[in-house]
C-alpha cells in the first residue's frame, strides 16, 4: 500500500496550516496513498510559549477537518501532533488518526517529554507546559496494524518493541527534531528501531523555517524492515510517497529469524498498561 508523508511548512497562522495541510492530504489521496500523515506540530509553530494559545480539545477545530478530509478522500489519516491538546485543565502533545469513513481511531499522548539540555546548543523543556500520555497507540488498516509514537518517542526503544509484540509492522512517528539532534540521530534512530524489530518506520517532520524560534531538521523519511532509507525529504516543503512491501517485511523475518529466537527464558520487555 502507498504511504504518504506531508512535510507541510508551518506558519503561525493556523487557519492557513489547516487549509494547506488538507490540500495536500488531497493530492496525496489522488497519487495513490492509502494512508496518510502529517508532521508534529502541523497547525502551530513549535514552542513551549506557543502550546496554550493554540491548544484545542478533541474533537475541535483542527480534529473535526481531520475527520472530513480523511472521510472525503476514503483514507487512514495520521494527524501529526496535530494540536496541543487541552483536557481536564492539562495539555498534552496529541496525535489523533482518523480512518476513511472520519471515525477518530487513536488518539496518542506523547508519552516522553522532550527535557533536554545540550550545553551551547539547545535546551528545551516541553514538562514546563505539557504532562506526558500513559498509554501506548494501535491501530488496525485492512493493510497492517500501525503503531504510534511522537518524535521524542523514537529514543525508546522498548516502545518500539512492545508494537512489535502486539503485531504492529510500520511504526509511524511525527517528530520535529531540531538542527542539533537531527544530523546527529533523526535517520539513526529510525533504522535501529526498523532493524531491532524487523518493521517499517516512518517519520514525518514539518519543513524547516530558518525564522522560526524552533528551527525543525525536515527530512521525513522512510525506513524498511532492512534498516535501508527508502524514501526522504530535503528541508522544504514537500509530500514523500513510498509503497510499504509487506512481503518484503515477511521475508526478512524469514531470513534472519530474531523474534522467534529472543531468549525469552533471560530477558524480556512487557507493557505494563
Amino acid at each position: 500500500f502507498r504511504l504518504a508523508l506531508i512535510q507541510l511548512h508551518v506558519s503561525a497562522v493556523k487557519s492557513d496550516n489547516l487549509q494547506r495541510a488538507c490540500g495536500l492530504v488531497r493530492e496525496a489521496s489522488a497519487k495513490g496513498a492509502k494512508l496518510v500523515a502529517l508532521p508534529e506540530c502541523f497547525n502551530s509553530p513549535y514552542g513551549t510559549q506557543y502550546f496554550k494559545e493554540y491548544a484545542e480539545k478533541i474533537p475541535g477545530e483542527s480534529t473535526q477537518k481531520l475527520s472530513e478530509v480523511a472521510k472525503e478522500c476514503s483514507i487512514y489519516l495520521i494527524g501529526g501532533r496535530s494540536i496541543p491538546e487541552e483536557d481536564g485543565g492539562k495539555l498534552y502533545n496529541t496525535c489523533a488518526v482518523f480512518g476513511p469513513d472520519g471515525a477518530l481511531l487513536a488518539k496518542h499522548r506523547k508519552v516522553h517529554l522532550f527535557d533536554i539540555n545540550v550545553p551551547g546548543k539547545i535546551q528545551f523543556k516541553e514538562s514546563e507546559t505539557l504532562s506526558p500520555g500513559n498509554s501506548f497507540s494501535m491501530f488496525d488498516t485492512p493493510y497492517c496494524k500501525v503503531g504510534l509514537g511522537i518524535c521524542y518517542d523514537m529514543r525508546f526503544a522498548e516502545m518500539a518493541q512492545i508494537y512489535g509484540q502486539k503485531g504492529c509492522q510500520l511504526l509511524v512517528y511525527p517528530g520535529a527534531f531540531n538542527m542539533t539532534t537531527g544530523p546527529a540521530h533523526w535517520e539513526l534512530l529510525q533504522r535501529g528501531r526498523a532493524v531491532d524489530n524487523q518493521l517499517y518506520v516512518a517519520t514525518v517532520s514539518p519543513a524547516r523555517d530558518e525564522k522560526a524560534s524552533y528551527v525543525a531538521w525536515g527530512h521525513s523519511t522512510v525506513v524498511n524492515p532492512w534498516g535501508e532509507v527508502i524514501a526522504k525529504a530535503g528541508a522544504e516543503e514537500t509530500v514523500v510517497y513510498t509503497d510499504i512491501d509487506l512481503k518484503k517485511l515477511a521475508e526478512i523475518r524469514q531470513q534472519i529469524p530474531i523474534l522467534s529466537q529472543k531468549r525469552c527464558d533471560l530477558y524480556g520487555v512487557e507493557m505494563k498498561k
